[in-house]
């Protein structure tokens, strides 16, 4: 099916759904209009979008009017147009108005939600000195990281601006008063402010203060501590409840933060998302954090998508988080090429804590839980009963008893306390399939632990095969230096992309998994209302960890190269990211530890000190995106939703998706077909020379199995910094036996190397049964 029809059908199956809505069948939209749209009739855009609004037959202009008035937002940086509610027939009515190029319905999207640094290999230390990245760039002084999240806890001392320097000159946000928060909340650091409830209020209704905080301040804690981990200054003797104590610093400490509030109790609205990439572009942000996701959608159809082509039209650097979907394959999320993607691995650090049997069987688990303990066991049988669901046990059979709970259903730590309040004593939170070996550790409120899959079923096995189970429980402190490390976290969402085989996703992986980093005032390290613990600082796992990672690398290489693009920047942490352990052995899955694909780890883990120096990289133009679409199947319509100027794709046929300039080459051969021209298939790349002296890069290529890579020329010689060469990849592959509705991937790599850099681009061959 065409991306036409595959985008009308999307139109059909929305619309006729929200005819079924209640409240008069009103609901938010997202109105992108045409950006040369200039109504000689009106005094500028806006009257015009008022104007269309009141001249829907459906519906007077009173009956759209909100708190906000007519219009939920009005865009103008990062695209034309407005959000505002509408009924479905109202929405059918206006999308087929002049100018109007897309109308989307505004959804909900969710969260995807110190020792890294040290892992990374940016932290000094007697053995170590300052590493180049951070000196190079000033640890990103220069450089304005907005972050769309829940807000920002300003009083932190990760957020305070000693001897930090004047505020960039080119800044133009602010920072916006509200609920308990004034402008004398920012300073060198914090330099911007705002929030964005119009969306939020218009789904959920007005927001209730004593859940939400109506202004930038924080009150989930996830926007601190993404904050902080991407930029939060060096706060000593910082840890939570004694655990992963030490010196908690982010990634650029000297960066400058831009809090964009979008995130509430009940989730974040796309046209809020939409407004702060609107306003984060127009104040002058430099990179862009969002670990915020949802499901993958034609990008046309993405205001995620749609917000991030326009940050990168302006030359912003978008980092996003990949999601917690994983281990299942196809499951990555924010997947357009001009966004870096981000999955989440392991560091070197533990957080052990041990169960062991009556029988005498140690099994080791994680937890942040301190005190010991001895006492029966006991599992269910039933769903509800067996995840610890709210009134699901049974009292009699729990009271005085370790229970053990598998994941799903209710978040971890709500599970202890569902067992407390059953009368239970301790817990036990096991993985279940697919979930496999990944471990997190939490701050149980009762004496528990999380433990694998595998270890999971020999507890079961045992507490089934006795009459009176016993078990203990022990817990540690912090352990370093664990390997192997880093690892593929089990939750981290897998490729390939939903939306282009083409285009690999995640880009890279960054540490994810039990990340110390800031945390607000009344918010509990659970954030269980039963809580009453309180920290400043606290451990999460996700990719959206990962994420503040790869912002935090971002600004510091902005810093260290100011005119480098935001594709630049991502050809150079994906062609110099590393695929091994410090080990040397090849990086491990944590589902099951086999070793990992690339759709699991995408180019690699990240390596701040190679990236800074990357000797080539990969660029990306604005016109390179826009013939990718064409050549993935858009029509010229679709990418007038997606980009700030029109485009034609007439006349352009002989375009190839696999040829968009990606660190990275992914391409797709028919099994059905039959030689002579079966499995060839040609690819285009172009390399930028950023090393200081001249250079002679020539090649080695690990060829995918079952395919043979000729590559012209096979060295390259580079006389000054910015030139640029090409080269011509030739890929012919075997005949493969692919069943319908399945694929077989091998994966090869090319490295050009002068001696000092080595620039590595994986080579992925996809065999599938008809194209």
């Amino acid at each position: 099916m065409g991306r036409r029809s595959r985008s009308a059908l999307f139109f059909f199956l929305t619309y006729s759904f929200f005819l079924t809505l209640t409240d008069a069948n009103k609901q938010s939209y997202i109105i992108r209009v045409q950006n040369d749209l200039k109504p000689s009739v009106f005094s500028d855009v806006e009257h015009w979008y008022s104007s269309t609004l009141r001249s829907l037959s459906w519906n007077p202009l009173k009956s759209i009017t909100t708190d906000q008035g007519e219009f939920l937002h009005v865009y103008k940086t990062v695209f034309h147009g407005f959000s505002t509610r509408l009924t479905a027939e109202e929405a059918q009515e206006l999308a087929s108005r002049h100018g109007v190029l897309s109308v989307l319905p505004d959804q909900l999207r969710q969260l995807h939600t110190t020792r890294s640094p040290h892992f990374l290999g940016l932290i000094s230390s007697p053995a170590s000195p300052i590493s180049d990245l951070v000196t190079e760039s000033d640890s990103g002084s220069n450089v304005v990281i907005g972050v769309l999240d829940t807000g920002i806890w300003p009083e932190r001392p990760s957020f305070h601006d000693q001897g930090m320097g004047p505020i960039p000159s080119f800044w133009k946000g602010e920072c916006t008063e509200g609920q308990n928060f004034t402008k004398a909340n920012c300073n060198r650091k914090i330099i911007g402010a705002r929030y964005f409830t119009s969306g939020y209020e218009a789904k959920m209704g007005r927001m209730n203060s004593s859940t939400d905080i109506k202004s930038a301040r924080d009150s989930d804690g996830h926007g601190t501590h993404t904050a902080s981990t991407a930029a939060g200054r060096a706060v000593g003797n910082a840890s939570l409840l004694g655990f992963a104590k030490g010196v908690a610093v982010g990634i650029a400490p000297k960066a400058r933060i831009a809090a964009y509030k979008v995130c509430w109790k009940r989730g974040c609205m796309d046209s809020d998302i939409l407004a702060a990439f609107d306003k984060a572009v127009d104040d002058g942000v430099n990179v862009i954090s969002i670990s915020v996701g949802g499901g993958s959608v034609p990008y046309n159809l993405d205001p995620i998508a749609i917000g991030s082509f326009g940050a990168m039209e302006k030359g912003v650097f978008i980092s996003a988080s990949a999601g917690n979907e994983g281990p299942r394959p196809m499951t990555v999320t924010n997947v357009a090429p001009w966004i870096t993607t981000v999955g989440a691995s392991t560091i070197d650090r533990k957080f052990p804590a041990d169960i062991v049997l009556g029988n005498g069987k140690r099994i080791t688990g994680a937890s942040l839980y301190r005190v010991g303990l001895r006492n029966g066991a006991r599992h269910s049988s039933s769903f509800s009963a067996a995840t610890c669901m709210p009134d699901s046990l049974d009292k009699e059979r729990v009271h005085g008893k370790i229970v053990v709970c598998d994941r799903g259903g209710t978040p971890r730590v709500s599970k202890g306390e569902i067992v407390k309040v059953a009368g239970g004593v301790g817990v036990v939170v096991t993985n279940v399939a697919p979930m496999g070996e990944g471990l997190i550790a939490d701050a149980h409120l009762i004496p528990g632990l999380g433990v694998t899959e595998s270890a999971g079923n020999l507890i079961r096995d045992y507490i089934n095969s006795n009459d009176n189970p016993t078990a203990s429980m022990t817990f540690y402190e912090t352990q370093v230096g664990v390997k192997p490390a880093p690892v593929v976290a089990s939750f981290s969402s897998r490729g390939p992309s939903a939306e282009s085989i083409f285009v690999l996703k995640p880009d890279v992986i960054a540490p994810g998994v039990n990340i110390l980093a800031a945390w607000p005032d009344g918010v509990a390290p659970t954030e269980l209302s039963s809580d009453t613990r309180r920290t400043e600082f606290n451990i999460a796992s996700g990719t959206s960890m990962s994420c503040p990672h790869v912002s935090g690398l971002a600004a510091l290489l902005k810093g260290a190269h100011p005119y480098w693009s935001p594709a630049m920047i991502r050809s150079a942490l994906m062609t110099t990211a590393y695929t091994q352990d410090q080990q040397g052995n090849p990086l491990l899955d944590e589902k099951s530890y086999n070793i990992s694909t690339t759709f699991d780890m995408g180019a690699g883990h990240v390596d701040p000190e190679k990236a800074v120096d990357p000797g080539l990289v990969y660029d990306i133009t604005v016109d390179d995106y826009l013939n990718f679409l064409c050549a993935s199947n858009y029509s010229g319509r679709d990418i007038r939703q997606i980009a700030k100027r029109p485009e034609r794709c007439i006349g352009k046929h002989d375009l190839k998706p696999w040829n968009l300039n990606y660190p990275a080459i992914s391409v797709v051969i028919d099994s059905t077909q039959e030689a002579p021209t079966m499995g060839i298939v040609q690819v285009t790349r172009i390399v930028t020379h950023v090393g200081e002296a001249p250079s002679t890069y020539t090649l080695s290529v690990t060829n995918p199995k079952s395919a043979t890579v000729t590559v012209t020329p096979t060295s390259m010689n580079f006389r000054e910094k910015g030139q640029k060469q090409s080269y011509v990849v030739r890929i012919k592959a075997e005949k493969s036996a692919v069943t319908a509705l399945n694929s077989v991937v091998e994966v090869g790599k090319l490295t050009w190397s002068n001696g000092k850099h080595h620039v590595v681009s994986p080579l992925l061959v996809v065999w599938k049964q008809g194209l």
